[in-house]
């Protein structure tokens, strides 16, 4: 009897392991799957120029850079969205118009520091769409990308958005 009560003991603990293991992984696809949707909702609200969709993939105290330039906080990113999209002022004028702007990122990599941190490492791209019929979509910039992310009350969020990494 001892020695089944042993086993049944084994079983139950091993079989807990196993579903913990489980609910990890489990979390952590979920988890990719929430940071893929936030990063092309990040994307397409700077593309959009919807400046609330903008800051709401950033946390309260989030960040757009590092350093004496880093622009900080939800009202702060608030207003350089709003600055980036403005129309051209009179002495630009005789700018040619153009075309609608898109971010892209390639080779993004998440990694999880813990169950609530994780970094987003990728490539990011910007360009603009031709804006007439004869012409190119131009590339507008390029570059590397780092950006640390936190869960908060469930929802993964930008923390620090680093566009030109020092690493």
């Amino acid at each position: 009897m001892r020695v089944v009560i042993m086993a049944v003991v084994c079983l139950t603990a091993v079989a807990a392991e196993a579903v913990a293991a489980d609910n990890d992984v489990l979390r952590e696809i979920q988890d990719r799957a929430q940071i893929n949707k936030l990063m092309w909702d990040y994307a397409r609200a700077l593309d959009t120029g919807d400046a609330e969709a903008y800051v709401a993939t950033f946390t309260e105290d989030g960040q757009f850079g590092r350093g004496a330039n880093a622009v900080k906080g939800r009202e702060a990113l608030r207003e350089m969205m709003g600055a980036f999209r403005k129309s051209p002022t009179a002495g630009q004028a005789k700018v040619p118009r153009m075309g609608s702007m898109y971010h892209m990122t390639a080779n993004h990599y998440i990694e999880f520091i813990d169950k609530d941190h994780a970094i987003f490492h990728g490539y990011w791209l910007a360009f603009t769409a031709g804006s007439g019929e004869n012409t190119q979509p131009t590339i507008v910039g390029v570059g590397r990308e780092v950006n640390e992310l936190v869960r908060v009350e469930g929802k993964w969020l930008i923390q620090v958005r680093d566009i030109v990494p020092q690493d």
